[in-house]
């Protein structure tokens, strides 16, 4: 690893450091500037474009991933203190052919509009849902509260997410 040391001294751009990055479970090794951000090394280095880029100030949530299963903002978090870490984006949702029950919950509840801020609702409530399955729609509403959303009035993103939490304890018979 490259010392890093020198760059606050010297200003120097050109000091990297190599990265090894647990995200959506496989290894990625990434040279990088110590100062990039986690959302900007994910979307642009590793082209996991799932993660959105909003305000890049951590208020309106459009970044939020798992890291090490607690939502996160991938803004607010330079991609040097991800190292270690397990990081799920929301391309770890689905397997690629088949969509999560999580998304499946949004799309019959039409918990999206425009669709920018679902990957970072999604990634917002699978980390609560892990932490919190029995939660209440009231505690719902107070989760997704932190993320902004500026077409649906949240109202059908509490809906999807609660139906998801309902299903998710009471599986149908096989």
């Amino acid at each position: 690893m490259t010392d890093t040391g020198n760059l606050a001294a010297t200003g120097d751009a050109t000091d990297v450091v190599l990265l090894t990055l647990d995200v959506n479970g496989e290894r990625h090794e990434v040279i990088t500037e110590p100062r990039r951000t986690l959302v900007d090394v994910l979307r642009h280095d590793l082209r996991l474009t799932g993660t959105h880029v909003g305000c890049e100030h951590g208020i309106c949530g459009a970044c939020t991933i798992l890291v090490d299963d607690r939502p996160l903002r991938a803004c607010l978090m330079f991609a040097a203190q991800a190292e270690g870490a397990r990081i799920r984006t929301v391309e770890s949702l689905s397997d690629g052919a088949e969509l999560s029950d999580l998304q499946r919950s949004f799309s019959e509840h039409h918990g999206l509009q425009c669709g920018f801020c679902t990957p970072g609702f999604l990634m917002l409530a699978e980390g609560f849902l892990a932490e919190r399955p029995e939660a209440t729609k009231d505690e719902i509403r107070e989760v997704v509260a932190s993320n902004l959303c500026r077409c649906t009035g949240y109202q059908t993103i509490v809906e999807a997410i609660d139906g998801c939490a309902v299903a998710r304890r009471c599986p149908k018979e096989s």
